[in-house]
């Protein structure tokens, strides 16, 4: 979803995510940081130079990571969000 994205891979995120957002008080905000991010790196992929996708991809990488760990699900190999929450 972050090498590919689109609105579509946010509204698919945002989905995929839902389901965790009660589970603990650090996660909502987590969630939230990472769809923010998320959309601000759709925005930098459809209007700038593809110098910048870079640097944008790593920090969506690095929130989603975050999620990852408050979710006790740290150590997995990176899978597609969409698999992982159907697991």
């Amino acid at each position: 979803m972050i090498d590919a994205a689109s609105a579509d891979a946010v509204d698919k995120a945002r989905v995929s995510l839902d389901q965790f957002k009660g589970r603990s008080e650090a996660i909502g905000p987590a969630i939230d940081e990472f769809l923010l991010d998320l959309m601000t790196l759709v925005f930098v992929a459809e209007t700038t130079r593809e110098r910048f996708h870079n640097p944008v991809q790593r920090l969506v990488r690095m929130r989603l990571t975050r999620i990852r760990l408050l979710l006790g699900r740290g150590d997995e190999k990176e899978q597609p969000l969409c698999q992982k929450a159907a697991a």
